[in-house]
């Protein structure tokens, strides 16, 4: 054999030493394919990975590139996994907002219920049956006649007075609250409805302004 094959032949070999000796030192031992130093999957010249003398189907389906290198002979289901089913939204609370006019409820300055106004709250009642109820709020108003202390006491007795009697019909009594506003809160504008008129006019007048608003809150069912 002449010197320049002989020569040609060791370099061969030993290139082909060196790269299996990088690959021997990168490779971890926990793969079943060969682990260059890069870290990745070290791939042959048609793109194939290299497996070790270590590799069985067993091992290549725990391996996490088992389904990079051998996907068609690992289990569809490790591979491909179920996508989990969305979550179910979560109902959003809604709300309906009732106004019922204080003098259908009351007698003028009582804080008493009417029948006529007891028939309003039972279809209030009637709509809560629709929701799985979670609060009703209760807010009496009243209009200006009358100083702002008594009218406060006269929105927050009206408020209560709603308030129990939406508990004698089945609404639980802590999902109700209540609140006064007395004055405060008037529909009608400041100059729509003048004291000149008399007080029989000015009382029909302010009717807007005497008003309890049902507020029921929950999710529909």
């Amino acid at each position: 054999m002449n010197k320049t094959v002989k020569h040609s032949m060791m370099a061969v070999l030993a290139a082909t030493l060196g790269l299996s000796a990088s690959l021997a030192q990168a490779q971890t031992y926990d793969s079943v394919y060969v682990i260059d130093s890069r870290g990745v999957v070290a791939l042959s010249g048609t793109g194939l990975c290299w497996r070790t003398g270590f590799w069985t189907p067993a091992g290549a389906a725990k391996d996490p590139n088992g389904c990079k290198c051998d996907k068609d002979l690992i289990p569809k289901e490790i591979c491909e996994p179920p996508v989990a089913a969305a979550a179910a939204p979560t109902p959003k609370p809604m709300g309906e907002k009732i106004t019922v006019a204080a003098d259908a409820l009351f007698d003028f300055n009582k804080s008493v219920l009417r029948p006529e106004g007891k028939a309003k709250i039972d279809e209030v009642v009637a709509k809560s049956g629709k929701l799985n109820l979670e609060v009703v709020i209760v807010v009496g108003h009243t209009d200006r006649i009358g100083g702002k202390e008594f009218n406060q006491r006269l929105s927050e007795r009206r408020a209560a007075a709603v308030k129990d009697y939406m508990v004698s019909k089945g609404i639980p009594a802590n999902r109700v609250y209540t609140e006064g506003k007395g004055l405060t809160q008037p529909v009608t504008k400041p100059d729509q409805c003048p004291n000149k008129l008399g007080r029989a006019k000015l009382i029909a007048c302010l009717q807007p302004d005497r008003r309890a608003d049902i507020e029921m809150i929950g999710t529909s069912k």
